[in-house]
């Protein structure tokens, strides 16, 4: 790789927020940026480099240049299960720390600085406060990576600016979103806008989407500069799109989940998993087992409890399930407690739907996959990417009413969502849908693509001199 001035023309940074959604989406569009021999460095703190490290799925990070900054110890409390929202509020301790990354990412912009002609900074939509030093360096800009869906940015745009836009079309679906009460906590509220009041930095915004899948939305977006800019790039999905590529040492190994999915039929298994933020009650979870039984369906169940701040210290929750429930479904389900090779598992031939909190992550690798959901959002935008999923793309089907999330779920709905989605005609006509435009994603991603294009417009614009 090069290493002086005349030979490297741009060096990229890349600020991630220290969520795992977060931390997994710019680590993804970091390989993307190294494949075309662009220096890329990663910053964050020890813990949660090793984290986006060790739950890396699909391909080898050594051309990505990690640099661990130091930032305050914090305390975060164990996620609560019961807890009446679902909202990781128990990360907010770590979001709060992480803003003290602001002096050791600037100094490794000035060391970094001299060393390329231009200096991208990309940094996560919820951490402007970091980065708000890098304009002051001559050669170096910022942009901002959004992690959630164009259509749910634009979403929560119309709505805080009043509902104001006349709609039209495709655009018009905006209107069925549910209303943002409920999506956050206050005390997240208050960090974000203390972040929105902030000086406008970014040169330009950058999705982890395709036209494909939301080109009304991101042109909205461009047009009313909703964000501040209208310099918007869509160069997703940043994941891997196909299974051939993630044919790393990991995969090779072949987890314990992927040779069973190998032993089952075409598109007769459904992914069950809420995410890496989402504590289930043990009510919650008895019914979801019950729904599951049954279906009649088979199954890949993912239990994990939400992510501590820290995740390789402190006791994790197992929580329990029915008596003899393994033993009952061993022959048509997989039970995991670990960390799952989700984009593997969906890439495999063998499943057929995902039951899903719609975290965007998991969005657009079900997209990327060709696979339909099962929406059953928690907190956040997720509520608004299951409207995407559901009525914009037709992808889906929901499970869980959003209005109803104070309640459990019963075991009859989960029953009803997954036989819907797996073993009725509407559920062909849905699956049918997602693999064509997961085709049509994936080739988005090919030389000539719309999105190879997108990431051709952005590099020309972050290398260019000023």
């Amino acid at each position: 790789m090069a290493t002086n001035q005349e030979e490297v023309p741009l060096t990229v940074l890349m600020v991630p927020l220290a969520a795992q959604g977060h931390l997994n989406q710019l680590l993804h569009l970091s390989r993307l940026m190294a494949a075309r021999d662009i220096p890329v460095h990663y910053v964050a703190g020890e813990a949660h480099i090793r984290q986006a490290r060790t739950r890396l799925h699909g391909w080898d990070p050594s051309s990505i240049h990690f640099h661990h900054l130091p930032t305050p110890p914090f305390t975060n409390p164990p996620p609560n299960p019961n807890s009446p929202t679902k909202f990781p509020a128990h990360l907010i301790p770590s979001l709060v720390s992480s803003m003290h990354l602001r002096q050791p990412v600037f100094e490794l912009a000035q060391r970094l600085a001299p060393t390329t002609r231009r200096l991208a900074v990309l940094y996560d939509s919820s951490l402007p406060y970091v980065v708000q030093d890098v304009p002051t360096l001559p050669n170096a800009a910022a942009y901002c990576f959004h992690s959630i869906a164009a259509f749910s940015v634009y979403s929560f745009h119309w709505e805080y600016t009043g509902k104001t836009t006349k709609l039209k079309n495709e655009a018009s679906f905006i209107e069925q979103v549910p209303s943002v009460d409920g999506c956050f906590p206050p005390e997240f509220v208050e960090v974000m806008q203390f972040q929105h009041n902030l000086p406008k930095i970014s040169s330009g915004d950058i999705y982890n989407t395709s036209r494909v899948i939301e080109a009304a939305y991101l042109d909205l977006l461009a047009n009313e500069k909703s964000t501040g800019t209208g310099n918007i790039w869509a160069v997703g999905p940043f994941n891997p799109v196909s299974v051939s590529e993630t044919e790393s040492k990991q995969f090779e190994e072949r987890e314990a989940c992927l040779k069973w999915l190998d032993t089952q039929s075409l598109n007769s298994v459904i992914l069950v998993s809420f995410g890496s933020t989402c504590s289930l009650s043990d009510d919650q979870i008895s019914e979801i087992a019950e729904g599951l039984e049954k279906s009649g369906q088979r199954f890949i169940w993912v239990i994990r409890d939400a992510d501590r701040g820290n995740i390789f210290q402190g006791d994790v929750r197992r929580a329990p399930l029915p008596e003899m429930y393994e033993e009952r479904v061993r022959e048509r389900g997989l039970i995991l407690r670990d960390w799952a090779p989700q984009l593997e598992i969906l890439g495999h031939r063998a499943t057929g739907g995902f039951m899903t909190h719609c975290g965007w992550n998991s969005c657009i690798e079900s997209i990327s996959m060709g696979v339909p959901v099962a929406a059953w959002p928690m907190h956040s935008d997720q509520p608004r990417n299951a409207v995407l999923m559901t009525k914009v793309l037709g992808i889906g089907v929901e499970a869980a009413e959003w209005a109803h999330r104070d309640r459990v779920v019963p075991a009859a709905a989960v029953e009803s969502a997954v036989r819907r989605l797996m073993a009725s005609e509407e559920g062909v006509e849905i699956r049918k849908r997602a693999e064509e435009l997961g085709d049509a994603v994936r080739k988005s991603m090919l030389q000539g693509g719309v999105s190879v294009k997108e990431m051709d417009s952005f590099i020309a614009h972050i290398t260019k001199s000023d």
